[in-house]
């Protein structure tokens, strides 16, 4: 907002009562953020800000129906990608939950196409009837056992910093190069030191913890459990509690909130997959399982508004008072949070779950080419020979990013180590999209459940290389190949049965439809999957989880199989 001298008298006239406010939204019960307590008023909106409380004229009146009415939620930790939605269609989606503003980490997006990636999204969020913030990302590739699409150093990073939407460095996930005072990673803090510096520190403590946070990393959205969330309260790190789509902390962190520690934590999503985003809610559903859990209402809603607008220094969001944006929604009762009417700078987007601006906002943004220099995939390169020792497989784990290393003894069929559809072994590879010439990654994993075809995807965390597993080599070939004409998306088939996509030409990470469209799709995919014995909630976002190096214990990368912990490849087989 610029303001002029013109814009601020008339404000502060009209909250004095000398002129009429645009609007006074009359008989509203007033979520307090700032007190804890609910307050019942009238509410004067002028020129997109709150003029004030109390007895107002105004050229329209508004009759809340004694409903309650608290700020906008603000996510202050998502990634648009994961949710497979364009921006424009996120904001469509999402808005209607009461969801006026977020931080966004563009790490997804930046991994596959880089600063080009990061241009697209600022510009396709831009006059949104919802703030888009974005942290730059801190580590692309996120680690050196990978190969992404981009390479970003901090001198990459310093012109994006004048933008106004630019708020920080979002999660430093490479602690390890923090701790080793890694030159490149040196960089980028000094560059953000005046700016937020999220992290991303899983079981990080003691007195690496201490380095890591004196470093100015100030949060954390990765706490494994309920002590290691209270140390890092302890050392002034702020608390995201996490309750996205694949990976749901809020039930096991939530104690760590209390009467002295509440006014550093945050709720935050981090993944919003579109399914559960039409169906369930955005921070409105986080918000209410939080109540659920026997947080107090107004705690829970604060920890949605106020706390994330304080971390990310937005002065004039996240409260309803005088001056603050007037950003803030209705709902017919306090809990469960229901927002049946939604303002965004004092104007309604949003009412009974639908969004009400005009349709020609949504017009979607030409995004960059998605790459896929991907060679056509054979069945040979898949062979996997047996050596001494034992195989390593990777075990998935329903609602985590966490994943265990097992030891098994293989299973060998004709000179090759085979899929075990007995013990719930598939066969797991990594293809690398950006270039033509490297051969697969070939690993094991156990969780998936799926007796018969393959699945495969290009939303693979986080250099979104193309990633399959299933119970033949001649199915992955045959889903791979698919996708790999398409261009990136999402796949589940056989050679006997035709291949259901989900096309993602925004990267190989989002599609252009309507959510509607996605989740129908998305719906096809895991209905199939279901059908074949898959055991998983969402098995295709389990499956795009298990290539990120920096969530223990094992992963397989393009490069080859991770052992986490130690930050270093180990070999399929484990020797004595």
């Amino acid at each position: 907002m610029i303001w002029d001298s013109r814009r601020l008298t008339q404000l502060i006239d009209v909250a004095r009562g000398r002129v009429p406010a645009e609007r006074c939204l009359r008989h509203c019960r007033i979520v307090n953020v700032l007190t804890g307590r609910v307050e019942t008023s009238d509410l004067a909106v002028h020129g997109g800000f709150i003029a004030g409380w109390g007895h107002y004229e105004a050229l329209e009146s508004i009759d809340a129906e004694n409903m309650f009415l608290c700020p906008g939620f603000i996510d202050g930790h998502i990634h648009l990608e994961s949710s497979l939605l364009s921006p424009i269609q996120f904001c469509a989606a999402a808005a209607p939950w009461g969801t006026t503003a977020v931080v966004a980490d563009p790490h997804e997006m930046a991994n596959v196409l880089g600063l080009e990636g990061i241009r697209y999204l600022l510009e396709a969020t831009d006059g949104l009837p919802m703030d888009v913030y974005f942290n730059l990302p801190s580590c692309v590739p996120a680690s050196p056992l990978e190969t992404s699409g981009a390479v970003l150093r901090g001198s990459d990073l310093f012109p994006l910093l004048r933008h106004p939407r630019v708020l920080g460095l979002a999660e430093m996930m490479n602690f390890p190069g923090v701790l080793a005072s890694v030159p490149e990673v040196i960089d980028k803090l000094l560059l953000f030191q005046e700016h937020c510096i999220d992290g991303h520190s899983p079981q990080l403590s003691g007195l690496d913890l201490n380095a890591y946070l004196a470093a100015g990393i100030s949060s954390d959205h990765e706490c494994t459990s309920l002590q290691e969330a209270r140390e890092k309260l302890s050392r002034g790190m702020v608390l995201m509690i996490r309750e996205g789509s694949q990976s749901k902390d809020l039930a096991r962190l939530l104690p760590a909130v209390d009467d002295h520690t509440w006014p550093q934590c945050l709720l935050v999503s981090d993944d919003r997959h579109p399914d559960d985003l039409l169906r369930e809610g955005h921070m409105n559903a986080i918000v209410n399982h939080a109540m659920a859990l026997g947080l107090e209402p107004v705690r829970a809603l604060t920890l949605a508004t106020w706390t994330p607008a304080r971390h990310f220094r937005l002065g004039r969001q996240g409260a309803v008072a005088p001056g603050y944006q007037a950003d803030f929604t209705l709902s017919p009762t306090l809990t469960p949070w229901v927002p049946q009417r939604v303002f965004k700078k004092g104007r309604e987007i949003a009412r009974n779950g639908k969004i009400l601006v005009p349709g020609d906002l949504f017009q979607s943004h030409s995004p960059p080419e998605s790459p896929m220099a991907l060679a056509p995939p054979s069945p040979e390169a898949l062979a996997v020979s047996p050596q001494p020792g034992l195989l390593r497989v990777i075990e998935v784990q329903e609602g985590s990013l966490f994943t265990r290393q097992l030891l098994v003894t293989p299973k060998v069929e004709k000179g090759q180590v085979a899929v075990d559809l007995d013990r719930d072994i598939l066969k797991l590879v990594v293809f690398n999209r950006y270039r033509s010439d490297c051969p697969p990654s070939l690993g094991f994993v156990r969780g998936f459940g799926l007796r018969k075809g393959a699945m495969a995807t290009t939303v693979a965390h986080d250099s979104h290389n193309l990633m399959a597993v299933g119970t033949n080599d001649n199915d992955i070939v045959h889903v791979v190949e698919t996708l790999r004409r398409v261009g990136g998306g999402m796949a589940i088939g056989s050679t006997e049965e035709p291949v259901a996509v989900l096309p993602l030409p925004i990267a190989g990470l989002m599609s252009d439809e309507p959510a509607w469209e996605v989740v129908e799709r998305l719906e096809i995919l895991k209905a199939r999957a279901a059908s074949w014995g898959c055991r998983l909630h969402n098995p295709l976002m389990a499956l795009s989880f298990l290539a990120l190096p920096v969530i223990p214990e094992l992963k397989l990368t393009d490069l080859g199989l991770v052992d986490v912990s130690t930050f270093s490849f180990v070999p399929l087989f484990q020797t004595q």
